[in-house]
């Protein structure tokens, strides 16, 4: 690793300091995080994501992303939002994802909710203003002014699971905030 943070990946390309441990990490860094992403249901997913993954290693969720699709029917608002106490027994029988009580009752509870609002435009409404990337490890934050506004406006709608860092790491996976470091080698999004 650099002084700055990056790691070096074996096609000798610069990254963020968290994507050289694993395949997984690399592929998600490169494809997928920081790239803006729009639509209620794609963020319906993020959301609910960032959410099981409290308490957890992001590893973790990634590599049970596919059960969690297959589960929550491709996380779909409006399928989610109908789901029963049986689906929730199921979810609780699933061996493929987190089988977290809390979790799954707060995903349900949270579709219902996102069926009630525009979730893009609720959710992109605290996106800040363009910034420069950080350029060490030691400039990305865990929370900020605007993740703390998200999460307060989503707990004033009835979300639950939705605290300022987990906010910020939705906000960091769906492109709202560049976090690249500044040498990374992923271009630009915004």
């Amino acid at each position: 690793m650099t002084d700055t943070g990056l790691v070096i990946g074996a096609d000798g390309q610069p990254r963020c300091f968290w994507a050289g441990g694993s395949p997984d990490y690399t592929a998600y860094h490169d494809d997928e995080w920081g790239r803006p992403v729009r639509g209620d249901d794609a963020l319906f997913e993020r959301l609910t994501l960032e959410a099981f993954q409290s308490g957890l290693s992001w590893i973790t969720i990634l590599r049970k992303r596919p059960a969690f699709r297959a589960a929550f029917d491709g996380f779909s608002i409006v399928k989610v939002a109908g789901y029963t106490g049986a689906d929730a027994e199921r979810l609780m029988a699933d061996a493929g994802i987190v089988r977290n009580r809390m979790k799954i009752d707060a995903a349900l509870h949270n579709a219902r909710v996102a069926a009630e609002v525009d979730l893009t435009e609720l959710l992109w409404s605290f996106a800040p203003a363009g910034r420069d990337r950080p350029r060490t490890r030691a400039d990305v934050p865990a929370v900020t002014p605007e993740s703390t506004a998200m999460a307060k406006a989503l707990k004033k709608r009835g979300f639950k699971f939705v605290g300022p860092t987990t906010a910020y790491a939705l906000m960091q996976a769906t492109g709202m905030v560049d976090d690249h470091l500044t040498d990374c080698w992923v271009p630009v999004m915004r």
